[in-house]
């Protein structure tokens, strides 16, 4: 593996003026928070303080600019993988909306992969979720692979890997148990999609909340990303979902041929029936991989079609399918992508992707 060049010395902070201006609402100036954030990232940052930070951080509200920051420290210290199909795309969610549902952008993937689409995807343990992809793909039996070799090997033989954050993100350590204690979503549920080390330039990110759409669009967009839609669903009394929803409008801030553009689709735009959020609850990582195993094996219902709304638009931000025409979303196309998507399901195409991957590392040790 390589890693990303090594960080630029740090402006350095005093933790107690930090917390001040926190406590006293004050956003941080971008120099400050680069520095705080460097500090967290090379461990000099006590967990009980970690934890008041991060919690000051979340009361207050994260800006944009604290976001560029804890990004570029993580950057900064990323274990990346180089040599990727260029066209590859990743699709995840920030996680942190409290809703627990299934794990829709780990099913999303496999689709992508049956449709000859790279998938590079990054993705962790739960944190401040019942089960995170990384937990539902070691109930499955898929190995997350750690070096370059079986990574690329991996992609080549099946069109997806799964890139675990903690092989490529060595700092991360420092956060983790204090995220699992906290239990509510924090600034790292934002900054996990910025930072794919297989480098991607296409990507859907699912954005809890939707006045971070257009920040995130921005930041990967800064990093040279391509092709960036970031979505948020309405789920009703004010409730957002990190993924396009079947239960209200799906909002949308879009990175498309440079330009930044704002879009609302809806199941109906798909020609896919409205379902409420409580319909794809999900659970355990074991009722979790249960569930995404009978999806792949063509399981009816509101999570299949959550899984196509999803990877009907993924399919336009890899490049595979365009269903932007002008000023204007085409509906046809959408519903095109759709059916393609359907299609990978029912033909057993999606379930074989899933075999091809268990066995690409049944005999490696974990």
């Amino acid at each position: 593996m390589t890693q990303s060049s090594g960080p630029s010395a740090p402006v350095v902070v005093d933790f107690r003026s930090v917390m001040k201006d926190l406590l006293l609402g004050h956003d941080l100036p971008l120099p400050v928070a680069e520095g705080i954030f460097a500090q967290v990232m090379d461990g000099q940052v006590s967990d009980i303080r970690l934890a008041a930070f991060l919690t000051a951080l979340h009361m207050k509200g994260e800006t944009a600019g604290e976001l560029r920051a804890a990004v570029s420290a993580i950057r900064a210290r990323m274990i990346g993988v180089k040599d990727l199909p260029d066209g590859a795309i990743d699709v995840c969610g920030t996680g942190g909306d409290g809703l627990g549902t299934f794990n829709v952008s780990t099913a999303v993937a496999f689709v992508l992969a049956a449709l000859e689409v790279p998938v590079i995807k990054h993705g962790n343990r739960a944190l401040s979720s019942r089960s995170g992809a990384t937990d539902v793909l070691l109930e499955l039996g898929v190995g997350l692979p750690d070096g370059h070799d079986d990574i690329r090997a991996q992609v080549r033989a099946c069109r997806v890997a799964f890139l675990a954050a903690p092989n490529h993100h060595p700092a991360l350590r420092h956060v983790g148990q204090v995220r699992r204690e906290l239990g509510f979503r924090t600034i790292f549920n934002l900054v996990g999609p910025l930072c794919n080390p297989g480098h991607v330039r296409r990507q859907l990110v699912g954005v809890f909340d939707p006045r971070w759409l257009r920040p995130m669009v921005e930041t990967l967009r800064d990093e040279g990303s391509h092709c960036v839609w970031s979505v948020s669903g309405a789920c009703g009394d004010r409730r957002w979902v990190d993924e396009l929803t079947l239960a209200g409008e799906n909002r949308i801030c879009a990175l498309d041929g440079g330009v930044i553009r704002d879009w609302v689709v809806t199941a109906g735009d798909a020609g896919l029936p409205p379902a409420p959020i409580e319909a794809i609850a999900g659970g355990t990582p074991r009722h979790n991989a249960r569930a995404l195993d009978d999806l792949l094996c063509g399981a009816r219902g509101a999570y299949r079609d959550t899984v196509l709304l999803n990877a009907a638009v993924a399919l336009h931000v890899a490049g595979r399918g365009n269903i932007i025409q002008g000023d204007r979303l085409d509906i046809v196309a959408l519903r095109t992508n759709v059916a393609l998507a359907a299609s990978v399901l029912d033909n057993g195409a999606a379930h074989a992707v899933l075999q091809a991957v268990r066995e690409c590392r049944a005999d490696r040790p974990e």
